[in-house]
């Protein structure tokens, strides 16, 4: 981008957004339409000529994939010979629903949501919001910089200031307590059932399914009975936000 250009973002009547990204990620954004769409939530979406509806949604499900593929690199070369249900945990620790809106939070992103405070109870420490704009401005910035400049600032802007990962590894989250309790307070009824035991190469392999009054709500799968129940309620906990 070039100096005049940057000139103009700074005298545009966005310049108190462009200023607050380029604080915190360190650089100017070029498409800054692209960005603003990142942090408009689908209570303030408009309906398009096409029938699409102009929110972040998109955005976030890009950003999702991206986030993903970046953490699932660094973990897999951070730990040479951990298993593959190991690294799955672990992902899960870092770009899990209420860790990012932790990190949205602590970054200050939360200030640039566009909502429609009369429907959404932004209040609430659990609502998904945050980490949605989070993910969808992780699509943003891929979509105006590329895979290598996203992959270089998640992991030098995002990953290393705000994220412990060796904390993390010694962190046990409790999705399965957590869900219980939530279902308890809600008065609905869970169970775990396990709808396959099917026979791997040298193991069961175990699939569970959560069940939240007679509804489906996340599936896991390991070869120890214990660990697909985890994995089935940190799913069903993410879809929650709780």
């Amino acid at each position: 981008m070039s100096l005049l250009s940057i000139y103009k973002l700074y005298l545009s009547p966005n310049k108190q957004f462009v200023k607050k990204l380029k604080n915190v990620l360190g650089f100017v954004p070029g498409n800054v339409a692209l960005y603003k769409m990142a942090f408009r939530h689908r209570s303030v979406a408009k309906i398009l000529k096409n029938g699409s509806r102009s929110s972040n949604e998109r955005l976030e499900f890009l950003g999702d994939a991206i986030l993903g593929s970046v953490v699932a690199e660094l973990l897999f070369k951070s730990y040479p010979y951990k298993e593959e249900g190991f690294l799955t945990e672990m992902r899960s620790k870092i770009v899990n629903r209420a860790n990012l809106n932790q990190l949205a939070r602590k970054m200050g992103f939360d200030e640039l949501i566009i909502f429609d405070q009369k429907t959404v109870n932004f209040q609430s420490k659990h609502h998904s919001m945050y980490g949605d704009a989070f993910e969808a401005l992780i699509g943003a910035i891929y979509l105006d910089k590329g895979y290598d400049f996203t992959k270089n600032l998640i992991l030098k802007r995002i990953i290393k200031p705000y994220v412990d990962i060796h904390h993390l590894e010694i962190t046990e989250t409790n999705f399965k307590s957590r869900l219980i309790e939530w279902c308890q307070r809600q008065g609905k009824e869970v169970a775990f059932d396990v709808v396959e035991n099917g026979e791997g190469e040298s193991a069961k392999l175990f699939t569970v399914k959560v069940m939240i009054d007679s509804e489906n709500y996340g599936i896991g799968r390991d070869y120890n009975k214990k660990n697909a129940e985890k994995l089935a309620a940190e799913k069903a906990c993410e879809a929650l936000s709780i």
